[in-house]
Formats: structure tokens, sequence, C-alpha cells
């Protein structure tokens, strides 16, 4: 699961989501990839789920790039706890995406494949995501919403 080596202080304000995203906007690797259409929190553990899942279906072949890293620190209190005595314990690390990030890109491998690749990995996902290819995005993301 991907999470920060270290950091400098393990607990973090919740923040907001708001705006659209201004930088990963553009596909800059490989030929495909999938873009966010509404605002997330996105788990290690389910950038890892797509990431398997696109492998597993081009074979190993082609190559895969992940755009999105899980900076952000989520914590918890204990289930049937009294409010108070201060914030959770961290239970695990999010990645947050906001509209029109490129999230996963993918290239070396045919079309209907990268797509069908990609389609499986947004199963994955727990927000509403486009595949779009490096021709779409020449000039930035355009939402139709």
């Amino acid at each position: 699961m991907l999470m920060p080596k270290r950091v400098k202080r393990r607990k973090q304000f919740r923040g907001t989501m708001r705006g659209k995203a201004t930088r990963g906007n553009t596909i800059s690797y490989g030929d495909f990839g999938i873009v966010a259409l509404e605002p997330c929190w996105i788990k290690s553990n389910q950038i890892e789920a797509a990431r398997i899942a696109m492998t597993r279906y081009v074979k190993r072949g082609g190559k895969v790039w992940i755009k999105i890293f899980p900076d952000k620190p989520v914590t918890a209190k204990p289930a049937e706890t009294r409010m108070g005595s201060g914030k959770g314990a961290l239970e695990y690390w999010v990645a947050v995406v906001k509209p029109g990030r490129v999230m996963f890109e993918i290239s070396g491998v045919a079309e209907e494949t990268a797509r069908e690749a990609l389609r499986l990995a947004t199963h994955k996902l727990p927000c509403k995501c486009k595949i779009v290819s490096k021709a779409d995005l020449e000039g930035g993301v355009s939402n139709e919403d």
C-alpha cells in the first residue's frame, strides 16, 4: 500500500475539496487515462486495487502510471468511545482528488485493451470517472457537466 515514508506531523485537519484540479489535469506520460469527475478522497488500498485490475487485464504488458499519492492521514476513534480525550489514531491514508485530475495513465497496449483495463480500474474507485485519450485533453480538461 502507498503511504509516505515519514511525515512531520501525523495528524491533519480534514480540509476542503472545492474547485477544479489546476495541476495534474493533462495526460503527460501515457496515451489513455482516468479523469475524476467529482471531488473525493481515494484510499491507498483503492489505488492499489485499481492498479492490480489494470495490470492483470493487460497481462503485465504496457506501462501504467499512478499520478496520485495518498499523503493525507485520516484518523478515527475506536467504536463505543466517549467524546473528547483528543483526536483519534491514524487509520489510513488518502489522496485528495479534485474534478479534472488525471489519476492513472496507460500506454504500450492497443486502444481497446487500454480502455477495458481503465474501465475495470474505474470500478475500484469511489468517484465518478471518465476514460480519456491524450487527444481529448490537449487543452486541459473540459467538463461537459
